[in-house]
C-alpha cells in the first residue's frame, strides 16, 4: 500500500480532532462542578439583590400609603366639619327666611337694601359670590356632581393635591383651602347676625313708638308676657346650650311678636277718622247750646256731612246699639275693648245691627239730622269707662300711628 501525503495529513487531522475532543471532555468533567457552583452563587446573589430592592420598594409604598391614609383622615374630618357648618347655615336660612318674611310683612326696612343703589348692587353681588364660593368649595370637597355623589375623601384629596414644584403637602394645602372656605362661611354668618340685629332694633323701636303714642293717649297697654307669667310653672331644669345665632333669632321673634301686639291693639282702638275730609263744625268741650242758649258740654265732635253720606267705624269692635236713642237720633254704638266705646249719632240710617262685628273703615250708617240736630252732620263721641273723652286726641294719635302701621 502506497501512503500518499494527503492521506498522512488526514490521519494527523483525525488524530488531532480526537485529541482535542478528549481533552475538552476531560476538562468539562473536571471543571463541571465548579462552573455549576459559580452559576448558582451568581443567581443567588441576583435573587438577594432583587429581594432587597422589593423590600425597599414595599417599605416606601407602606410609608406613602400611611401618609395618604393620614392625609385622607385629616381631610375627611375637615370635610365633615365644613359639611356641619353648611348644614347649620342651611337650617339657619330656613328659620331666617321665615322671620325675614314676617319682618317684611310688618313693613320693617331690610338693612341689606338700605344702601345707595350702586353700592347695594355691589354688596349683593359680593354676598352672592361669597355664598356661591363657599357652596362650590364644599361641593367640590364632597365630590358632588350632577351625575351623583362620589366618595368625599377621594374628591377632597384630588382637589387638595399639592402643586408641582411647591413642596406643599396635601394636608398643608387642605388646611389653607379649608381656612379660606371657613372664613367665607363665617363672613356670611356675620352678615346674617348683623341683619337680624338691625331688624330686631327696628321692630323694637317701632313697637316702642306705638306704645308711647298709645300711652300718651291714655291707653293702658297690657303686657301679655306679664299676664302669662301668672299661669306658668314646672320643675327647674338646667337650660340647654344655645348659640348666639339662636338667641339672636329668638330676640327678633320676640320683637316681632311685641310689634304685632302693639299694632293689633292700635287697630282695635278708634284712631281712624269716621268721615275723612269733612269739615269740623263743633269741637269737644263747653259751648253755647244751640237750642237753649246756655253753656253746656259738647261731648264729641261734629262733622259737616250731606245727608246720606257714609259713616265709617273708627276701629274694630262689636256693635252695642243700632237704632234710635233720644237726642242722639239714630245712633250706632261700638265697643272697642279696653273700656272704650264710640258713638255715631244723628244718622239717617243704620247699616249694622246690635251684635255685629265691624272692622276699621267699615260703613256703619248714613249721615242725617235725626234727633236733637240743627242740620245734616255727624256727631262723633269717644267714651272711656263711660266718661266722654276728646276724640281729637284719638284722631291726632291716629295720624301719628299711620307712620308705624303697615
Amino acid at each position: 500500500m502506497t501512503v500518499r501525503p494527503w492521506m498522512t495529513a488526514i490521519a494527523f487531522c483525525v488524530a488531532g480532532m480526537f485529541t482535542v475532543g478528549y481533552l475538552a471532555a476531560t476538562s468539562y468533567l473536571v471543571l463541571r462542578d465548579g462552573l455549576i457552583g459559580a452559576t448558582m452563587a451568581r443567581q443567588a446573589r441576583m435573587q438577594h439583590d432583587y429581594e432587597d430592592r422589593i423590600s425597599s420598594l414595599r417599605a416606601q409604598v407602606d410609608r406613602v400609603t400611611s401618609r395618604q391614609l393620614l392625609d385622607q383622615q385629616v381631610v375627611e374630618e375637615k370635610v365633615e366639619k365644613l359639611f356641619r357648618q353648611q348644614l347649620a347655615l342651611t337650617e339657619r336660612n330656613g328659620k331666617l327666611d321665615t322671620l325675614l318674611n314676617r319682618a317684611g310683612n310688618a313693613g320693617l326696612p331690610d338693612p341689606a337694601l338700605e344702601a345707595a343703589p350702586a353700592p347695594d348692587v355691589q354688596a349683593t353681588q359680593a354676598y352672592g359670590r361669597q355664598a356661591s364660593a363657599g357652596q362650590n368649595a364644599i361641593d367640590r370637597l364632597l365630590g358632588r356632581t350632577d351625575a351623583g355623589a362620589k366618595q368625599a375623601s377621594v374628591a377632597a384629596l384630588a382637589y387638595a393635591a399639592p402643586s408641582a414644584g411647591t413642596g406643599e403637602s396635601v394636608a398643608d394645602r387642605a388646611d389653607r383651602m379649608f381656612s379660606r372656605v371657613t372664613l367665607s362661611l363665617k363672613d356670611i354668618e356675620r352678615q346674617q347676625l348683623s341683619r337680624i340685629q338691625a331688624l330686631t332694633a327696628g321692630a323694637e323701636q317701632t313697637a316702642d313708638a306705638i306704645e308711647s303714642i298709645l300711652t300718651r293717649t291714655g291707653i293702658d297697654v297690657a303686657d301679655k308676657s306679664a299676664e302669662a307669667a301668672d299661669a306658668i310653672g314646672g320643675p327647674f331644669v338646667e337650660p340647654e346650650a344655645t348659640d348666639s345665632f339662636e338667641q339672636t333669632l329668638g330676640g327678633l321673634d320676640t320683637a316681632l311678636n311685641r310689634l304685632d301686639e302693639m299694632r293689633d291693639t292700635a287697630r282695635r282702638l278708634p284712631f281712624a277718622n269716621p268721615s275723612p275730609g269733612s269739615q269740623i263744625t263743633s269741637r269737644f268741650g263747653n259751648r253755647t247750646d244751640p237750642f237753649v242758649g246756655r253753656l253746656a258740654l259738647h261731648a264729641g265732635i261734629d262733622f259737616r256731612l250731606p245727608t246720606g253720606s257714609q259713616v265709617h267705624a273708627t276701629g274694630a269692635g262689636t256693635v252695642l246699639t243700632a237704632g234710635r236713642s233720644g237726642g242722639y237720633g239714630i245712633l250706632v254704638e261700638i265697643d272697642h275693648g279696653n273700656g272704650i266705646v264710640t258713638r255715631y249719632a244723628h244718622l239717617s240710617r243704620s247699616l249694622v245691627k246690635a251684635g255685629d262685628t265691624v272692622d276699621t273703615g267699615d260703613a256703619i250708617g248714613l249721615s242725617g239730622t235725626t234727633g236733637r240736630s240743627t242740620g245734616p252732620h255727624l256727631h262723633y263721641e269717644v267714651r272711656r269707662d263711660g266718661r266722654a273723652t276728646d276724640p281729637a286726641r284719638f284722631l291726632s294719635a291716629g295720624m301719628k300711628l299711620s307712620d308705624y302701621m303697615n
